[in-house]
């Protein structure tokens, strides 16, 4: 069990993880912008550390802010909350070369999620429920729509590398897919 944990994150999901700390015994580490040094969850936290400015590129964004921020307070562990570094491969990487836990998945399983097509394959060798579909690169229209018949429509068709939630779309006939 850790002693204490950082939370390299802001907002709801940060108090989210801190009351769950609490409740476990765990000190907390709270980052924050410049902007956010007065935000309820800067204010739960049993510490505070300002990791930048106030745009996220410049603070929550910085992973050489926040292993420093580790350093300082002596946090064994780093909890991302979600989005920000969460899924950046890099950012669990480099937690773990500084002896930092990463409360999450390993770096070289961050990797093979953030790539839709691995990740699926990754889940089916794994025995993982998926939805039926097409595991490959696609490489035209025309070859998606082929693949769209085959399948039966509607189809979902998503980005591989991820679209930032906006990849996604769907096609109800030849003409959309």
């Amino acid at each position: 069990m850790f002693k204490k944990i950082l939370i390299a994150n802001r907002g709801e999901i940060a108090c989210r993880v801190i009351k769950t700390a609490r409740r476990m015994g765990i000190a907390t580490v709270a980052v924050h912008s410049e902007a956010d040094k007065d935000s309820l969850h800067v204010l739960s936290a049993d510490e505070a550390v300002c990791i930048g400015p106030a745009a996220s590129k410049d603070s929550y964004l910085k992973i050489d802010n926040i292993i420093a921020a580790c350093k300082q307070t002596g946090a064994e562990a780093v909890h991302p909350g979600y989005g920000f570094l969460s899924e950046n491969q890099e950012f669990s990487k480099r937690l773990e070369e500084n002896g930092i836990t990463f409360i999450g998945p390993k770096h070289h399983s961050v990797a093979a999620m953030g790539d839709k097509i691995e990740s699926k394959k990754l889940a089916l060798k794994a025995k993982v429920n998926t939805i039926p579909g097409y595991n490959d690169a696609i490489a035209d229209a025309k070859q998606a729509v082929e693949i769209a018949k085959g399948i039966g429509y509607p189809v979902m068709i998503k980005a591989s590398a991820g679209g930032g939630g906006k990849g996604l779309r769907v096609a109800f006939n030849d003409t959309e897919a």
